[in-house]
């Protein structure tokens, strides 16, 4: 049951997209004089926006908010993966706007408003037919749409705004502050009209819950988006969703990213459906994140890349031997499950490239070993080598756990967009930032709520605003939100490995070079 009703919306937008083509009775087919009437044709009509939302969030999106950060880094390995240097910019804060994945992630993001936009056309002009089910489908693109314009603006600041497709005239720039009104005014307009509904009915597309969680997500950061103090507003959203009873923390964090997840996880608010046999949108952490060696370990049909790893002081945050969420880091040593170590054969020289003794081809063979530290070798830009030591430096994520199901490298793993967690941690911060109680909760019960479900360490004693960052980096690794967050609590500048970029302006990504040459309305941002 996990994807049935996100398959329609695919299933039917291809029907939708080729029945003009087909020569067959009208009566058993969608055609233009039949459709969209019912709620499973409107579900289709939007199918275009979803699967434009779902292509590049694992890929490049995930590249933006994750590697700029020091959550992960992906040195070149003799010269794999160097890639013109662009990843070597998004760890050092170096980018311009040149850079191949700041260009993808502008199209990426317009093409999703593009096809919302179009597919709102499609639903709005539809006559006849199921008019609470138009309504409501027409509030939940709209969601759709404010979220992506959330995630623009997260990332470039002023951006233009359309809400037409085929829209002619080259849109402006839209200051920041201005598209932040708009983003409120879409989610508050669409709330009357979303469904309450939570699990498989409407998996997958947004329900009034989800409005709440963007409007939280939006009022704990509008101080950095426009100035204001919206933590009140924060702490309502985030009401909205606790007094509904809807959610609730799942007992095993493990589960709600093993590669079988989906509306059977009572935690997720809004989540992107992944399936390796559906196109347009890729899931492949593990081709970075897993190394090379355990394929075998995993059952894996595929050899992983092993690009991608942590750095040492965000792996700091992960101290707590009884917290599940510390178990899910691979380190030191490697063995297969019933405890066989996991072996190379290679030489000595195939473990050290810069190995000089005379015996450097004698054959060995090689228990890996996962060590913390990134280290800089040979002559090559932002390079660690291309031996076994190279392959094999920094600790791996295996939150979402490696998927033997799939036969290519692309995941079955749904991606959470909005968590209860998020919910609840969201709320005692913007307590802490000066917000109301509310409800009986406070800052601590908050998060001892989250942690008890977490480690079996002792209940705190007092928390404060450095530790809701510390306790939102152990809680969402790989979720796409510690750049938000890095920016929120001031830390966007500091220094971490090859990074010394402190620059206030690198919060935003310049507006690419040719979305300027396309729309020359486009004003660039600040220090680039």
């Amino acid at each position: 049951m996990k994807r049935i009703k996100y398959i329609v919306i695919i299933l039917l937008a291809g029907i939708l997209n080729s029945c003009h083509d087909l020569n067959v009775d009208i009566s058993t087919q969608l055609t233009e004089e039949n459709f969209p009437k019912t709620e499973e044709h409107f579900v289709a009509a939007a199918g275009a926006a979803y699967s434009a939302f779902r292509f590049d969030y694992a890929v490049k999106y995930w590249f933006l908010q994750t590697l700029s950060t020091d959550e992960a880094i992906m040195p070149a390995r003799g010269g794999n993966w160097y890639d013109q240097s662009r990843y070597e910019q998004l760890h050092k804060h170096t980018w311009t706007a040149d850079h191949a994945f700041v260009l993808d992630g502008w199209n990426y993001l317009s093409n999703v408003i593009a096809n919302t936009n179009k597919s709102l056309q499609v639903i709005e002009d539809a006559e006849g037919g199921d008019t609470d089910a138009k309504i409501q489908s027409i509030a939940e693109l709209r969601v759709l749409r404010a979220l992506t314009y959330f995630m623009m603006m997260d990332l470039w600041g002023n951006i233009p705004v359309v809400t037409r497709f085929g829209e002619t005239t080259p849109p402006s720039t839209t200051p920041r502050e201005e598209v932040f009104t708009f983003i409120e005014n879409e989610v508050v307009e669409s709330l009357p009209n979303l469904s309450s509904e939570t699990g498989v009915s409407t998996y997958g597309r947004p329900n009034k819950y989800t409005a709440y969680a963007l409007l939280a997500k939006m009022y704990l950061n509008a101080q950095v988006y426009n100035g204001t103090d919206r933590f009140n507003d924060a702490i309502a959203a985030c009401d909205s969703v606790i007094g509904s009873g809807a959610y609730q923390l799942e007992k095993d964090y493990k589960k709600m990213f093993f590669f079988n997840n989906g509306p059977n996880i009572k935690e997720f608010i809004f989540a992107i459906p992944f399936a390796p046999s559906t196109p347009n949108g890729y899931m492949l952490y593990n081709r970075y994140w897993l190394p090379r060696s355990l394929r075998k370990k995993y059952s894996l049909n595929y050899d992983p890349s092993a690009p991608m790893s942590t750095i040492p002081s965000f792996y700091a945050y992960f101290n707590d031997a009884n917290d599940i969420r510390s178990q899910l880091w691979l380190t030191g040593k490697q063995y297969l499950f019933d405890g066989t170590p996991v072996t190379v054969n290679t030489t000595k020289l195939g473990y050290d490239e810069q190995y000089t003794g005379s015996d450097a081809k004698d054959p060995i063979v090689y228990h890996v070993e996962l060590t913390p530290d990134i280290v800089l070798r040979g002559t090559r830009p932002f390079d660690v080598g291309n031996d076994e030591k190279a392959w094999n430096m920094g600790y791996r994520s295996i939150k979402f756990y490696p998927d033997s199901t799939s036969s290519t490298r692309n995941q079955n793993t749904d991606l959470p967009v909005f968590r209860y967690a998020d919910i609840l941690l969201m709320k005692a911060e913007a307590i802490l930032r000066g917000g109301a109680e509310t409800m009986g909760q406070t800052p601590l019960s908050l998060v001892n709520d989250v942690r008890s479900l977490r480690t079996t360490s002792a209940a705190l004693s007092s928390v404060d605003l450095e530790f809701i960052y510390a306790e939102r980096n152990r809680e969402f690794v790989g979720e796409n939100w510690h750049r938000n967050d890095m920016i929120r609590f001031g830390k966007f500048e500091n220094q971490w490995g090859f990074k010394t970029d402190t620059d206030p302006d690198k919060r935003l990504y310049p507006i690419p070079t040719t979305a300027r040459q396309l729309n020359p309305l486009l004003e660039q941002n600040d220090g680039y």
